[in-house]
């Protein structure tokens, strides 16, 4: 086989850089693109067609978890990696519960990692890095679906609309970026609201903030 396709997709650019540096140090790899947020990942995985793609999670407009569930629904041969500082259990189950990714890696992993990483996920199976694998034994008793949350019980749709509503975003704008109306905008606001038992706007940004669904400097 020849060298592995990889889109590289991360908000903030010097980590970009680094991550990038790392992985042409590596033999058999190609970085065909690179994005900053989920939106742009979807689109660019659709137009390069990568083998791999390595995904950050928190990022503005559409996240990466988000991101990801959305690649493996309409490109299932399409390998996603979360790309991550979090090693929390309920960030680990969402994303290979929820997202449906292909593996787990932290960003200051070892370069022999990340290439053990596209390895195996592009031979079928599943990869998490030592310290995520550890964390995700030391809490396998645990009820999975307490640890995905609230979260996992919406719909897709549900959640890109709270993370835009979180980002400060208008009905109008989130309805412009997600092509619907904003009716269905309004409609999706308060069946998350009904969901959370939340009623004011402050009270889903906290939600969201403390989801990671987005950070506090987004």
């Amino acid at each position: 086989m020849g060298s592995f396709r990889v889109l590289l997709v991360d908000d903030h650019p010097v980590v970009r850089a680094g991550v990038l540096k790392l992985l042409e140090g590596l033999p058999d790899i190609d970085v065909v693109g690179e994005a900053e947020n989920g939106r742009q990942a979807v689109e660019l995985t659709a137009s390069l067609k990568p083998d791999v793609v390595f995904m950050d999670i928190t990022m503005p407009e559409l996240n990466g978890l988000e991101a990801a569930e959305m690649i493996g629904r309409d490109l299932p041969e399409v390998h996603v990696i979360m790309l991550s500082v979090h090693t929390d259990f309920q960030y680990v189950v969402r994303a290979l519960r929820q997202a449906g990714a292909s593996g787990y890696v932290l960003k200051d992993a070892r370069p022999d990692e990340y290439r053990a990483a596209i390895q195996a996920v592009t031979n079928g199976g599943v990869y998490l890095g030592p310290h995520i694998a550890k964390t995700f034994l030391e809490h396998a008793s645990e009820d999975v679906g307490n640890a995905v949350g609230p979260l996992g019980q919406m719909t897709l749709r549900q959640r890109e609309t709270l993370q835009l509503i979180a980002e400060g975003k208008r009905n109008k704008e989130i309805a412009d970026i997600l092509n619907v109306s904003v009716k269905t905008v309004e409609t999706h606001r308060a069946n998350v609201m009904q969901m959370l038992d939340i009623h004011d706007v402050a009270g889903l940004v906290r939600f969201a903030i403390r989801s990671g669904l987005v950070s506090a400097d987004n």
